[in-house]
């Protein structure tokens, strides 16, 4: 057993685990936060309930990614103390920043907002969501700010050894952040813009299949009422503003990660080459854009790979903005990588057996080759059916289909593989580094880090091992409580966050009728800890 691919392993499953409800937590918490606000200027039920529902699976999923993200940093020291030394002086500022201010604001006026449906003045109430949103996005802008310093280090100065920071307001204004931080925030929304439309396009099919709804001669729906609780002509509001407003945000996404996605290729052609190459499977020098390439699986000799499907020009336009450009391949890129940084890892104990080893700069292609694709791929896909779902919605509701209704729950899956593909695709494609080089215009700047030094030298194969196993079993029970929680109050509807909507009497002394415009009133217990729990 190598501790130093065990230990790989380990943060890779949590941290992509993790990562699969930030984009939610940020999406959603943002969509939640316009939602509300537009009930706070019209005053219209429809939208207070939509604030009660999306607001419960986002406080579903905001505790599981706060319980998920602990693990995060107790790793630097655990497992990667010789990177924690190394990096220390530089994450030091943006990770304190996060978990000091942006979380506890966060945290805080959440906290706030749950609990102050009743206590705290309207506008007040809705301004405490915003700041946590707010918060949330600052907490995301501190974490990417420092991981775009390992893709590209700025800002400091080597002193025996180690990078030491100089210039902070370079290292905050890093352009590697500041085109990751949109991008990322474009990803959140296309997560929570299919997360709405999956789901209200299930509620409104069930609708659709206990007649509750129905079709008139015109093909527009005629909205109708049930004796379930919640189920009434508000409740068919709901779902289908819920659905175009996800369409809409699905597709505005989509265009903005292309956007900023265009931005960080070509910051990666220039400070990463080799990562881009390896996604492109461009094994030498050329403009070429690869549809299709194969090769044996595995292998790093790019001599293996074979272009099946190639247009001319595209790849240097990813590049450089032209089509004529040559792009350095992978060939090429290996030959200057050896020459300015060694062909083999210095002959030191941090190394451990891996001293003297022969150093592979290209990278695992078949996963930056194809999570490149993925993510992509898994984006157009979304966005697409964003688009077919607000045409087949344009007359009130969706179609009967039994199996176009599974389609569009599955397809919530769709933005999530977007982003972990992406989050894949640019840690892996740094390797063998984990602090990257940064060239620049007077050579090649020293401060890099390989992976190979960075894991902790105390502890071995065996304990990571350990630790991966117990962390691996704990966060699947997790996902098990995760998936439960979330099915059960989305099949529960609206009223599954707005219990007063069932008249469900508790004090025979309260008024039985609840108004849905105010929470709290009726035969019920305090909505407050219901919303909540």
């Amino acid at each position: 057993m190598d501790a130093l691919e065990i230990a790989r392993w380990q943060f890779g499953i949590t941290t992509v685990y993790h990562f699969m409800m930030v984009p939610l937590t940020i999406g959603l918490g943002l969509v939640v936060a316009v939602i509300q606000t537009v009930w706070h200027r019209t005053g219209k039920p429809e939208y207070l309930r939509m604030t009660k529902f999306w607001g419960k699976l986002f406080l579903i999923n905001f505790i599981m990614g706060v319980a998920t993200g602990i693990v995060q940093e107790f790793q630097f020291g655990m497992a990667w103390s010789e990177y924690s030394r190394f990096v220390g002086d530089v994450f030091g500022a943006p990770l304190a920043l996060e978990a000091l201010l942006a979380f506890f604001i966060e945290s805080t006026f959440l906290g706030l907002w749950i609990f102050g449906w009743k206590q705290l003045k309207p506008a007040v109430h809705l301004a405490c969501l915003w700041i946590a949103v707010v918060g949330s996005l600052f907490s995301a802008y501190f974490i990417i700010v420092a991981n775009s310093w390992m893709q590209h280090p700025v800002g400091v100065e080597m002193v025996n050894g180690r990078p030491v920071m100089t210039d902070a307001w370079a290292v905050f204004t890093n352009n590697t952040a500041l085109v990751a931080v949109p991008h990322t925030l474009f990803g959140a929304l296309a997560v929570a813009g299919g997360f709405l439309l999956g789901i209200a396009w299930y509620h409104l099919w069930r609708r659709r299949r206990d007649g509750v709804d129905t079709v008139g001669a015109d093909g527009k729906v005629i909205a109708g009422e049930a004796d379930i609780p919640g189920r009434d002509r508000t409740d068919h509001k709901v779902w289908i503003r819920s659905l175009r407003i996800g369409a809409v945000v699905a597709m505005i996404s989509f265009a903005g990660t292309a956007m900023t996605g265009d931005m960080q290729g070509k910051l990666m052609f220039q400070q990463q080459p080799m990562k881009m190459a390896a996604a492109e499977a461009a094994c030498h020098d050329g403009t070429g854009f690869s549809v299709l390439s194969i090769g044996n699986v595995g292998s790093r000799n790019c001599d293996d790979v074979v272009a099946v499907i190639e247009v001319p020009g595209i790849l240097s336009f990813l590049a450089k903005g032209d089509f004529s450009t040559e792009v350095k391949g992978v060939n090429s890129l290996q030959a200057q990588y050896k020459a300015d940084y060694g062909t083999n890892l210095p002959d030191n104990p941090i190394y451990g057996d891996r001293a003297g080893q022969e150093i592979q700069y290209v990278p695992v292609m078949e996963v930056t080759y194809w999570g490149f694709r993925m993510m992509i791929g898994f984006g157009g896909l979304a966005a697409l059916a964003a688009l077919i779902a607000l045409w087949l919605t344009r007359k009130g509701t969706v179609p009967e289909s039994r199996w176009l209704m599974r389609l569009a729950v599955f397809g919530i899956l769709a933005p999530f593989g977007a982003n972990a593909a992406g989050w894949i695709f640019t840690e892996m494609g740094r390797q063998p580094f984990v602090v990257a080089p940064n060239p620049d215009m007077n050579g090649i700047d020293q401060v890099f880090m390989f992976t190979a030094a960075a894991v902790s030298p105390g502890v071995s194969a065996g304990e990571i091992l350990t630790s991966l196993l117990v962390l691996t079993s704990v966060y699947a029970v997790l996902l098990v409580v995760e998936v439960k929680l979330l099915v059960r109050y989305i099949r529960g509807g609206v009223v599954s966050a707005m219990p007063e909507l069932a008249h469900l009497p508790v004090d025979e002394n309260e008024d039985a009728t609840p108004n849905l415009d105010e929470p709290g009133t009726g035969k019920q217990a305090d909505d407050v800890l219901a919303f909540a729990y």
